[in-house]
């Protein structure tokens, strides 16, 4: 199938996009943007409208899964999207989009009680390697588009919640971060403290931790985690509760309005084997207000080798290439500087574009 695609849109297109990496193709080859939000309006309208009952009686349950309402708004009501499937059907989930606000989640899913059973073993080994310098990529480009929160840091208190095997800490340590980590992954823990210098990273939650369920972080950050928490709700709650005033917390998540979604459906790369929930610039601010915070910004995603300069496109296909993810859904990934306060806004919003969040009342 793949390769039919390929032929097809080399058919269609030649050879002018092939610089372009393949994520980014579907920003930059003329009519396909407004193709594939046509493709979306299709499946949305023919997609089943299920009360949670209905849904309960034709799908299975595993043994460490939960049936569940969406976390956002409470509506029950559930309309089955897609069914991503690991390799050779190792792992397969459902997941469902919310009628009343949109929000894409995966339904059964994990209970929280059972969610460290995702990490128990091997986890850190997929994190090192090649990943590895991957992901640090992404750690400094993402920090550079929320300049200056994380340019230096002269000693303020840092919380990488999920920081996996601490490639991240290193990052913020050797930017003068006062920085520390948690992850509910053993293994990942012990290799993340056999790399750092003055960071430290700890098993389990911020609860079980004194020196960080005491809270006044300056920064909390979120790589890569958000998709992974049962309870957002409860999670956010929490994160607002540790930030100082002034404090902001830094979020890069995969982007559920993405165009790449849109085309791919169940064998879109955001729908990985430990992925529970899927936010987009439409229902994070909803998740923030919720919680507590004040405000919003987000900054576009063009791509990691586009934006570090290792892929080399011609201006014109830059230009086209960063308008196009402006004015649709801003790339498959999503970054977002959520600020505790007014005073984290008037400190770290220049230069960005703040939606600020009215008070929640609930």
């Amino acid at each position: 199938m793949a390769a039919v695609k390929r032929t097809i849109y080399r058919a269609l297109y030649g050879s002018r996009y092939d610089r372009v990496p393949w994520g980014q193709r579907i920003y930059v080859r003329p009519g396909e943007r407004l193709a594939r939000e046509v493709q979306w309006r299709l499946r949305l309208r023919r997609a089943e409208l299920l009360t949670l009952a209905e849904y309960r009686e034709r799908t299975d349950l595993g043994e460490i899964e939960e049936f569940v309402v969406c976390h956002l708004c409470g509506d029950s009501r559930q309309q089955p999207l897609f069914r991503p499937t690991g390799p050779k059907g190792r792992w397969s989930y459902q997941v469902v989009r919310c009628p009343g606000c949109g929000f894409l989640y995966r339904n059964p899913n994990i209970r929280p009680e059972r969610l460290g059973d995702l990490y128990a073993n091997g986890y850190s080994a997929f994190l090192t390697g090649k990943y590895a310098a991957d992901r640090r990529r992404r750690y400094r480009l993402t920090m550079d588009s929320f300049h200056p929160v994380f340019a230096q840091g002269g000693g303020r208190r840092l919380l990488d919640f999920g920081c996996g095997a601490g490639l991240f800490l290193e990052l913020a340590e050797q930017r003068g971060f006062d920085a520390a980590g948690v992850d509910l992954s053993p293994d990942s823990v012990a290799e993340a403290n056999r790399r750092l210098a003055r960071a430290r990273a700890y098993h389990g939650t911020p609860e079980d931790v004194p020196e960080i369920a005491v809270g006044g972080f300056d920064v909390i950050t979120l790589w890569s985690v958000l998709a992974h928490l049962p309870r957002p709700l409860d999670d956010f709650r929490r994160f607002r509760s540790l930030l100082a005033p002034g404090g902001v917390l830094m979020i890069l998540t995969v982007n559920a309005a993405s165009l790449q979604l849109k085309a791919h459906g169940s064998a879109w790369n955001g729908f990985t084997k430990n992925h529970l929930m899927f936010y987009s610039a439409e229902t994070m601010p909803t998740l923030l207000r919720r919680t507590g915070f004040a405000g919003v910004a987000f900054t576009p995603f063009y791509g990691d080798t586009v934006e570090a300069g290792t892929t080399k496109l011609s201006e014109p296909l830059q230009r086209r290439l960063r308008r196009k993810v402006e004015a649709s859904d801003g790339g498959n990934m999503l970054r977002a500087l959520a600020f505790a306060d007014d005073e984290a806004i008037d400190r770290w919003g220049g230069g960005l574009k703040v939606r600020r969040l009215p008070k929640y009342e609930g």
